[in-house]
């Protein structure tokens, strides 16, 4: 009973990590280095609060994130997404599991895509010259939560 307590209390600790995220991103383009290493820290206690057992249950967390570490960190070389973003979906990919992260990513993709031209239009209309900066750390923080609602909350627990 103390195990299925606290790892409902992780999930929520990540729920608002991901909010605290997110804020910080529309705030100063930035996420915290500390914001992500308590995230990536926390998924241990999780996978033992899960019933993960350590092959292949947590390899294949840890396999998934180096993966997306690496993908993610070539996006980044290229200019395409900032380094807070590499962390916190890298931190992400050690929480949730593989299938979901698939989910993660696409929901984040579309978010972001809509995000994306809101900022672009607003970003036309007041005739703005600098380079436009897309928070997609808000991308993220939605994924994550869509994720988190549909994936790791009881079954019988209301959403909405």
């Amino acid at each position: 009973m103390l195990t299925t307590y606290l790892h409902y209390g992780l999930v929520i600790a990540l729920a608002i990590g991901l909010v605290i995220a997110a804020f910080t991103d529309i705030r100063s383009r930035q996420i915290s280095n500390k914001l992500n290493l308590a995230i990536a820290l926390g998924a241990p206690l999780f996978w033992w609060t899960s019933g993960l057992s350590i092959w292949p249950d947590v390899a294949m967390q840890i396999l998934v994130a180096f993966a997306a570490f690496a993908i993610l960190a070539g996006l980044f070389a290229a200019g395409m997404m900032g380094g807070g973003d590499v962390k916190l979906l890298t931190a992400l990919a050690l929480w949730i599991a593989p299938t979901s992260f698939v989910q993660l990513l696409v929901v984040m993709a579309l978010v972001g895509g809509v995000l994306t031209i809101v900022m672009g239009g607003w970003h036309f209309l007041r005739r703005q010259k600098e380079r436009l900066a897309i928070p997609y750390g808000v991308a993220i923080a939605v994924g994550g939560l869509w994720v988190l609602a549909v994936n790791y909350l009881p079954s019988d627990m209301p959403v909405a």
